[in-house]
Formats: structure tokens, C-alpha cells, sequence
């Protein structure tokens, strides 16, 4: 008898264990599907710091970025594509964090760690070269290589 209460109450805390991983889950899910939702569509480059200094007013004017809701990215210059890629999004964790790849260009193939903040039109990027660690805030110290982005959405009619 004893061992058979013992039994029920495993299967009993599995099962409300999976559960709560099965709803934690979906809930998670549904916040990514909600900031790829927001990220989507045209952005423009607002400010731009790399390394700890800062880019000009009229070379950041220069810089559009292209997102889709399923996480693919371009970005261009002047009107031109530069570079494309993917990206996974945690939005989860604290802060944000994101991890993007190009699929085409020079950096193709490598895995690059951010962290992020979005709002319906505004967002911040701030993210480290392949091979360094990921940021923990938003940003970019002389000789650390990270790059700190900020973003305005772009208005459709």
C-alpha cells in the first residue's frame, strides 16, 4: 500500500512537472513569436558605436535593416543588401539576449551573442564578434569590440 502511494505521487509530480515545462514552453514560444512580431519590418540606424567610438551621422543614415517575423535579417546600404542572415531570440532571459548568423558574406557561418531591447519602434542591438562573450548591458567600451546599435522604425503608408 505504502509503496503504491509512493509510486502515485512520483507519477503525479512528473506529471505536473512536465506540465509546467510543457506550459512554461509554450509560453516561451509565444514570447518570441511575439518579439519576431514586433521586430519585423524596416529599420533604420539611428546611432551606431563600435569598439567604443562613434559612427557619423551621415554614415549611420546610410544603414537600413530588413526583418522578417521568422527571425531572417538583411541589411543595407545606401539601398543595397550587404549581408543576410537568421537569428534566435530569447526573450526570456534578462536582458534580452539574441543569436544571429549570417548565411551569406563575409562572416558567414559565425555565430554572433547580443543582447537586445525592443519597444513597437524602437529597438537596441548591442552584440560581441564571434568567439567573444556576449554583452551583459547595452554598451560598447574602448577596446572591448562590441558593437552598440540603436533603431527607428521605419514608417509605411
Amino acid at each position: 500500500m505504502r509503496r503504491t502511494f509512493l509510486i502515485h505521487l512520483i507519477v503525479v509530480a512528473l506529471a505536473t512537472f512536465t506540465g509546467s515545462y510543457s506550459i512554461a514552453e509554450d509560453s516561451n514560444e509565444e514570447l518570441v513569436k511575439k518579439d519576431h512580431k514586433l521586430i519585423e519590418g524596416t529599420w533604420k540606424v539611428v546611432a551606431l558605436e563600435v569598439n567604443g567610438n562613434k559612427s557619423s551621422d551621415e554614415d549611420v543614415r546610410k544603414i537600413t535593416v530588413i526583418n522578417g517575423a521568422d527571425g531572417t535579417w538583411s541589411i543595407h546600404s545606401e539601398g543595397k543588401e550587404i549581408i543576410k542572415g537568421t537569428s534566435i531570440i530569447y526573450p526570456t532571459q534578462k536582458p534580452k539576449t539574441i543569436d544571429f548568423t549570417p548565411t551569406e558574406g563575409e562572416r558567414k557561418g559565425e555565430v554572433h551573442l547580443g543582447i537586445y531591447e525592443l519597444d513597437k519602434n524602437t529597438r537596441k542591438l548591442c552584440f560581441a564578434p564571434p568567439g567573444k562573450a556576449r554583452p551583459t548591458e547595452f554598451s560598447s567600451p574602448l577596446g572591448s569590440e562590441v558593437i552598440l546599435i540603436n533603431f527607428e522604425r521605419v514608417k509605411t503608408n
